[in-house]
């Protein structure tokens, strides 16, 4: 299965989850528009954040949807080498096997 086919699947299970437990999704929806408004630093900034995070938690689901947001941010390839270089400084070889994913999930995107 291709990235974005899993990035396409993760957001049928989300709209899944925002019928089962509504007022949950609305409040981490509320903490998501919080801290995006937030005026200190830029999207870009905060999605380079949140993925050097994703693959230092291992968190396959986050780590393709904040490449996805990093994108559509204008973001770079080697902006995006860069935080990769910095998850896996902090998480070693674990964070090395995730940052793989994150990179090929950007390629596969760039190739449309």
């Amino acid at each position: 299965m291709g990235y974005k086919a899993k990035i396409d699947g993760m957001r049928g299970e989300l709209r899944v989850m925002n019928k089962a437990i509504p007022e949950v999704m609305k409040g981490f929806g509320a903490l998501s528009k919080a801290v995006d408004a937030g005026p200190a630093l830029q999207a870009k900034t905060k999605e380079m954040i949140a993925l050097g995070m994703a693959v230092v938690q291992r968190c396959e689901p986050c780590i393709l949807l904040h490449v996805e947001a990093l994108r559509r941010a204008g973001a770079t390839r080697e902006e995006l080498a860069e935080v990769l270089a910095m998850a896996i400084q902090m998480s070693g070889g674990p964070g090395m096997m995730y940052a793989g994913h994150a990179l090929a999930c950007w390629d596969e995107l760039a190739a449309g």
